[in-house]
């Protein structure tokens, strides 16, 4: 086999580097902190010294039973699903997560509509139950998320976590609060180069430093604009690394969730697809292991035997 060629060419820019968590000598409780970002070269490329830090799972931890998770993807959580911190607890001592993200699909309106003294308890309640590192993700109602995030951000405060996510039509609240408490932030976009650089500049035209921002493309999965999604993704790192400051965040992508979207990962009842049982978990871990190599530096994840997959690919080429 030919030997790789190292890319060698030099860049202007860099991709942020940030650390997630506080420990208790910083201020916070957590156990450990996580670093990300700080690539100056393409992936696989350059010098090790100028790569990543190694990207990092966060296993997704709903603050209600979800409703609509198949057979194949509740099973490895049999017990927990209805308790929070059971479940979070569970994914780092059991499945390795490297962080925790704490969705709050619970809120939604069109879900329990849970108010915000129920996400104040969840959150707490993983805090105590983990030591890493938080993801605090709401429920994409712009309107419930104003009244509840800032409540939940208010009862992790000191704890250095990513909050999100802040639109271009709605980044006002969150982005105080989360200046206001000391966390990080998620600015989203979907899928386009454009919308995502004007959040950013929305989100420091308010005075929130673009070193605190991490942001979240739209993601695809596996089949379904996996190929977009990875060229969004691709796209976002080369505008760092030649010096667009406006750029220059870490990425994370919602692998889980696009990935268990898909018909091909959940469908039982499809004969001459294989086991639904090694279909979904390798449907995830596809979609995953495509995305790192664009340049991700947090994938949220799902499936146990998936994370498994993509800590053991992630370990190989980050060495």
């Amino acid at each position: 086999m030919m030997p790789i060629p190292e890319i060698t060419d030099s860049f202007t820019g860099s991709v942020n580097r940030i650390t997630l968590g506080a420990t208790k000598e910083q201020g916070g409780s957590r156990s450990c902190t996580i670093t990300v970002g700080g690539a100056k070269n393409v992936v696989y490329g350059g010098r090790p010294d100028q790569s990543q830090s190694k990207p990092v799972i966060a296993m997704d931890v709903i603050d209600c039973k979800p409703g609509n998770w198949p057979d194949v993807l509740s099973e490895p959580y049999k017990g927990v699903l209805d308790n929070p911190s059971d479940w979070a607890k569970k994914c780092v001592e059991e499945f390795g997560a490297d962080l925790i993200c704490l969705k709050f699909d619970g809120i939604h309106p069109d879900n329990a509509n849970y108010d915000a003294g129920h996400s104040v308890r969840v959150t707490e309640q993983v805090l105590k139950a983990v030591g890493v590192p938080l993801i605090l993700w709401g429920c994409g109602n712009d309107e419930k998320d104003n009244l509840v995030m800032p409540k939940v951000s208010g009862a992790a405060k000191g704890e250095n976590c990513l909050l999100g996510t802040v639109k271009e039509n709605n980044y006002k609240s969150l982005t105080a609060i989360a200046l206001a408490d000391g966390h990080y932030l998620i600015s989203e976009a979907p899928l386009d180069i454009n919308i995502l650089k004007q959040v950013n500049i929305l989100v420091s035209d308010m005075g929130f430093p673009l070193e605190k921002v991490v942001t979240y493309q739209a993601t695809g999965a596996l089949g379904y604009g996996i190929e977009y999604a990875y060229s969004i993704q691709e796209r976002q790192r080369m505008a760092a690394l030649t010096g667009d400051k406006m750029m220059a965040m870490p990425a994370i992508c919602d692998v889980g969730n696009e990935s268990w979207r898909a018909k091909e990962a959940k469908l039982t009842d499809a004969p001459g697809w294989g086991s639904a049982a090694d279909r979904g978990p390798m449907w995830e871990a596809a979609t995953a292991a495509c995305l790192l190599q664009a340049g991700v530096d947090i994938i949220r994840m799902r499936h146990p035997r998936a994370v498994a997959a993509v800590k053991n690919f992630i370990n190989q080429i980050c060495q």
